[in-house]
């Protein structure tokens, strides 16, 4: 990818509201507002990686695997490929409504150049893989987000292309089913083909990337090993937030004689609030409550899980 931009256009903050009159102030003829979803935004990739793309909502990560997937155009730039590309995006993309699963695999393998034999050939293990095999013969359209998500992984990730891009779409599954999706994402990498992987899933950036690429307000901020890129883009987090949460407003769902907690403080061992905490870190767990009668002693539980839910 070489010096790609994009532009996007939104509605700027006057236009978005309902002016009845017409209106005549200084903004009121003010139409829609170009911004750059993307500007100066080059990488190279080679075969057999599996590269994690992080960055915050509206950082332009979906817009790049648009581009990348060949469904949006650049304005500028431009992007050099070898091989096919299987792309899992938001839930909606690459399916026809109208057609059953069944259709939508041959009709997502035609797409992607593959003759009806080859999709034959694999077409029990995208079933067996999606769980869907009930509902084989029904319109997509009648899937729930969940079925729509198995079936269009399973078909983007059996279909053999050379390079896979898979967006933040998995979290729509239940946890064992993104576990599963992962796994095969893993065996992907292995066997020697591309995957390019948005998430904010820093457990699974971390088990399945060794390369990573930070995405800011639409520029490529750094890329680099996947601890290094992953303790950037977390320190970001930090930044942004105080590590506090305020719990006040679930005040009305306590009963009788319960304590009542009113905030939750995280912090380091300097006492610092945090928001995330890396491997072997120190982790303090403040927490203020209301005790409303003096003989009740409280115990505090705390679970801890990772994004994989271990």
């Amino acid at each position: 990818m070489e010096a790609v931009a994009a532009t996007r256009r939104r509605l700027s903050q006057s236009a978005r509201r309902l002016n009845p009159h017409g209106g005549s102030g200084r903004n009121a003829n003010r139409g829609p507002v170009d911004f750059w979803a993307l500007r100066d935004v080059s990488f190279e990739v080679q075969p057999g990686e599996v590269v994690g793309i992080v960055g915050r909502n509206g950082a332009g990560k979906s817009t790049l695997l648009k581009i990348l997937s060949r469904i949006t155009e650049p304005t500028s730039g431009r992007c050099l490929f070898r091989g096919r590309i299987g792309s899992l995006l938001e839930v909606g993309t690459g399916f026809h409504q109208e057609l059953t699963g069944r259709e939508n695999i041959y009709l997502n393998g035609s797409i992607l150049g593959m003759s009806r034999w080859e999709i034959a050939r694999r077409f029990d293990e995208i079933v067996d893989f999606s769980e869907i095999d009930k509902f084989l013969d029904t319109p997509v359209k009648r899937y729930s987000s969940g079925m729509y998500v198995r079936l269009a992984f399973a078909v983007a990730a059996h279909l053999e292309p050379e390079i896979l891009l898979v967006d933040e779409v998995l979290a729509v599954g239940d946890q064992r089913f993104q576990k599963k999706c992962l796994d095969r994402v893993r065996e992907i990498g292995r066997s020697g083909r591309t995957v390019l992987f948005v998430s904010h899933n820093i457990a699974a950036l971390e088990s399945l990337c060794k390369i990573c690429i930070l995405i800011d307000r639409g520029s490529v901020r750094a890329q680099g090993d996947t601890g290094s890129i992953l303790a950037q883009y977390t320190q970001d987090d930090e930044d942004r937030t105080t590590g506090q949460r305020d719990l006040t407003q679930y005040h009305g769902r306590t009963r009788g004689s319960e304590p009542i907690m009113n905030r939750v403080t995280l912090s380091d061992g300097k006492h610092c609030p945090i928001s995330c905490i890396r491997p072997g870190s120190s982790l303090s767990i403040q927490v203020d409550f209301d005790v409303k009668e003096a003989e009740i002693q409280p115990f505090l539980g705390v679970v801890v899980k990772t994004d994989l839910s271990v």
